[in-house]
């Protein structure tokens, strides 16, 4: 076991996943990944916080202030290119410790004083200890953000943020069994989770393949973020005008339910470490699994969002000119060394650099945006 999750921390939870299978029977992985990461008392992400270098993982914006100044530049020219409105309301979805919203606004504050003034900068977090962590981080920089529920219809003109927040959705396993799909579940042996196949708890999980016009290899196991698509359509519904940023690890479909890929991408972290046992750490590791960019498009794109550019985290901060990070005058060694580590962890094809960058707008017209020049992916 591991010293830094005590099998008695991990019992609340297991306890109350294991009495809701005794009392309902088997429960949907999707459901099982919902309890271990969003329980209201003991799940992962809302009694702990666990991004950066002492916690679990390291999300851009952890690396250094050099992503929320980018960030920052983006979101200028999507002001300037919606006429200058004041306010712009800039929303981020699950805004982790609240260091994007710190960053960008501290760049805005030093380096575009008039944007800086027009912006009212929104989170939507359902973390009672994100907000906390929030308040004090932007509090601490004499900033202010306002905490939201939830988003109105039409409500924003602006930009809708989110970082790493859709591959942190509760997902469906599901696994092509003798040429029929068939969904992973959980049950409780007594002693251990285990998992069994059954037929799909739901139709939308096959109209989710015929849509796609593909599906799982024989004998492979895929996920299926059915959350990411009500998301992007709530996203949509907010938007009344103006564009949507999206970070996040995944591909489009074709790559992503490849049939050399057996396994799908489900994955867990502890410690900057990864392990593909989620029944592990229950409540005290990250569970993640790849965003299938494709059928999100499709769902924005229905919703009234038009695609302007898939890309990738690399290729979206060098057009933004990631570059001048490395020519700041005034740094000594230390500081330029400090500044190049940033950059090359922020760019690294194997890291952060391979993250994708979707954008999306609305009721904007025809535009071309900074981040997208590099091109995008193919």
């Amino acid at each position: 076991m591991d010293e830094f999750a005590p099998e008695e921390d991990c019992l609340p939870l297991r306890q109350a996943i294991v009495e809701r299978i005794r009392r309902e029977g088997r429960m949907t992985f999707r459901d099982f990944m919902e309890m271990a990461l969003y329980h209201p008392q003991h799940g992962y992400y809302l009694h702990r916080l666990p991004m950066g270098r002492q916690g679990d993982y390291v999300t851009s914006p952890e690396v250094g202030p050099v992503f929320g100044a980018l960030v920052g530049r983006q979101l200028a020219e999507m002001w300037e290119l919606l006429g200058r409105p004041s306010p712009f309301q800039v929303v981020e979805m699950g805004a982790g410790r609240g260091t994007l919203a710190r960053d960008v606004l501290c760049w805005a504050r030093r380096a575009r004083p008039e944007f800086f003034a027009a912006l009212r900068y929104c989170i939507v977090d359902r973390s009672e200890a994100m907000r906390a962590a929030q308040a004090l981080l932007l509090s601490c920089a004499g900033l202010q953000v306002e905490h939201l529920a939830s988003l109105a219809t039409g409500s924003v003109e602006g930009c809708i943020v989110s970082n790493e927040l859709v591959d942190s959705f509760p997902v469906h396993r599901v696994a092509m069994q003798a040429g029929r799909l068939q969904e992973v579940y959980v049950v409780w042996d007594g002693e251990a989770f285990r998992e069994e196949l059954g037929p799909p708890s739901a139709p939308a999980l096959e109209e989710y393949f015929h849509r796609l016009g593909l599906w799982p290899g024989e004998g492979c196991y895929a996920e299926v973020n059915l959350e990411a698509l009500a998301w992007m359509r709530d996203v949509a519904r907010a938007l009344r005008r103006g564009f949507v940023l999206t970070f996040d690890y995944g591909y489009e479909a074709q790559e992503l339910y490849a049939p050399w890929r057996r396994e799908g991408t489900l994955l867990c972290f502890r410690h900057h470490r990864p392990s593909a046992d989620p029944y592990a750490h229950v409540g005290w590791q990250d569970m993640t699994s790849h965003v299938d960019f494709t059928s999100l498009v499709r769902a924005g794109r229905e919703a009234g969002l038009e695609p302007l550019g898939l890309t990738t985290q690399a290729r979206f901060l060098t057009a933004l000119g990631i570059e001048d990070a490395l020519r700041t005058e005034g740094l000594d060694m230390d500081g330029l060394m400090s500044r190049r580590r940033m950059v090359t962890e922020l760019l690294d094809s194997a890291g952060l650099g391979r993250v994708r960058v979707l954008v999306q707008a609305k009721g904007v017209g025809p535009c071309r945006l900074r981040g997208l020049e590099e091109g995008t992916c193919p």
